[in-house]
């Protein structure tokens, strides 16, 4: 099977590292024009910079705008007004007591994981509803699932994506626009490498070993028994925005290494 996605427009947001950078590289190399997001405009010019290193030819641009706001959503649907594919990558994490959360806390992690992809799918399906094709993709995570106790505020975000990737999918019902949910397990992305090396030196111990052990402490379910790479995400993801994956829609696909241990 040979992916093609020659003359489709993609967008990927928080694509400067990570699972939306290997997401962004994967459908560029798929033939894809892709449109690169982050924060700042350094992060995304070394972004297309380190794609365009493998693949030269690869159709790039890039929107810096903050998306956690409804302001950077509007700057970049006004840079860049259509598409045919979105990844609603972006997303923040990390591990905080639950009685530690503030409110300003749970409002950032909602207006960023959440609210981000929410209005961008608002703005772009319109388009791809009416030309009757289109590719929409929620990055979820098993925690959407396997809710972290440490971590009890993100898990609440990605359950909320899984919940409107499926309802957004039957409310596109008869047309040739997909929407799904894609579930990571822990990724090899630049952040968790950085929260695990952190562990590493507090503990005194090598990265790999606390690699090792986080997934034997943390995710003892994992069938891998190992963290996933970003590639090995962006495959999958790939795949879902093809034309072979037409009958794909309104699915939690798990990427997650069999750390949910359930076979549906």
């Amino acid at each position: 099977m040979r992916i093609d996605l020659s003359g489709r427009h993609a967008i990927v947001t928080g694509s400067t590292a990570g699972i939306g950078f290997a997401i962004a590289k994967g459908l560029a190399n798929a033939g894809a024009e892709v449109t690169i997001s982050g924060r700042t405009q350094a992060r995304v010019d070394q972004a297309i910079e380190a794609i365009k290193q493998d693949h030269p030819d690869a159709r790039l641009s890039g929107v810096a705008a903050d998306l956690g706001s409804a302001e950077g959503c509007q700057a970049l649907i006004e840079a860049q007004p259509d598409t045919d594919i979105l990844i609603n990558n972006l997303g923040i994490f990390g591990p905080q007591d639950f009685f530690d959360i503030t409110d300003a806390t749970w409002e950032q992690f909602f207006q960023v994981n959440v609210m981000s992809a929410v209005r961008l799918s608002r703005h772009y399906v319109r388009g791809m509803k009416q030309r009757d094709w289109g590719r929409v993709q929620f990055i979820s995570s098993e925690s959407a699932l396997n809710i972290p106790t440490e971590m009890i505020h993100y898990g609440m975000t990605k359950t909320a994506l899984q919940s409107i990737s499926r309802g957004l999918a039957k409310a596109l019902a008869g047309t040739n626009v997909t929407v799904n949910a894609i579930l990571p397990g822990p990724t090899r992305s630049e952040g968790v490498l950085g929260m695990i090396a952190e562990a590493a030196e507090e503990e005194g111990v090598s990265q790999e070993e606390m690699e090792s052990r986080f997934t034997q402490e943390n995710r003892p379910s994992s069938i891998i028994q190992r963290l996933a790479t970003p590639d090995e995400v962006a495959h999958m993801s790939v795949y879902v925005a093809s034309e072979q994956a037409s009958a794909t829609t309104g699915a939690a696909l798990r990427v997650e290494g069999g750390i949910v241990d359930t076979m549906a």
